[in-house]
């Protein structure tokens, strides 16, 4: 365990990162949205987090900067997740049930890590099937995550209870967009767009956030 503590602070650095590298690729997104091509910045109502990892933008302008940037960051994520979730089980040994759930948890983790990856290498423009495979792959299994580890954690006496707390919300925020993504608005009419567009931002960002603070948690953990 001790080998691996060094991944709770790499996971904290790369979700900093993710939040670094995505506002600046939004700020060198050429402009252009599925409804209004001609458009000259990245909109956070109208655009997708996938539009600045597209090979072309909308307009037909050079997508070097924002999907160098996009890639880079969804692969340090998924890179960074899969010793994170490998590092977690060991933290959970102290009940039976707890341990079995991160089990599950990390093996979901791993799928989802995974799956970000597979977000960054796929253009949607170029391989939407595939794409969009890795995008439900990536969220539904993050919602086997937060059913596994927010009774884990509960059980687990070394994290605070907000810790808990904090999973707990996340997962529901999850669900709630497990459920938009299925169920919600078209994102080819003007309502839905922008719906689907903010929703998907939100949910990126309070994922980044979560794991964030959950990984403090974990160091922490690993200490106690």
């Amino acid at each position: 365990m001790g080998r691996m503590r060094f991944v709770f602070p790499a996971a904290i650095a790369v979700c900093a990162l993710f939040a670094i590298l995505t506002v600046i690729a939004m700020r060198f997104y050429p402009g252009g949205t599925f409804a209004e091509p001609g458009l000259t910045a990245y909109s956070f109502w109208h655009n997708f987090f996938s539009d600045l990892g597209r090979s072309q933008s909308y307009s037909g302008a050079s997508m070097a900067i924002p999907r160098s940037l996009f890639t880079g960051a969804l692969i340090l994520v998924g890179c960074a997740f899969i010793p994170y979730f490998i590092a977690l089980p060991p933290l959970f040994t102290k009940r039976r049930a707890a341990y079995v759930l991160s089990i599950i948890g990390t093996i979901a983790g791993i799928v989802s890590a995974i799956s970000y990856i597979g977000i960054a290498l796929t253009p949607w423009d170029l391989m939407l099937p595939l794409h969009k495979a890795f995008v439900y792959a990536a969220f539904i299994a993050f919602v086997i995550v937060g059913c596994c580890y927010t009774p884990a954690i509960f059980l687990n006496t070394d994290y605070p209870r907000g810790y808990f707390v904090l999973m707990l919300v996340f997962t529901l925020m999850l669900f709630g967009y497990l459920y938009l993504l299925f169920f919600g608005p078209s994102y080819r009419t003007p309502s839905g767009l922008v719906i689907q567009a903010a929703g998907q931002k939100i949910i990126v960002y309070a994922e980044i956030i979560a794991m964030g603070v959950f990984s403090l948690g974990s160091m922490k953990a690993a200490r106690a």
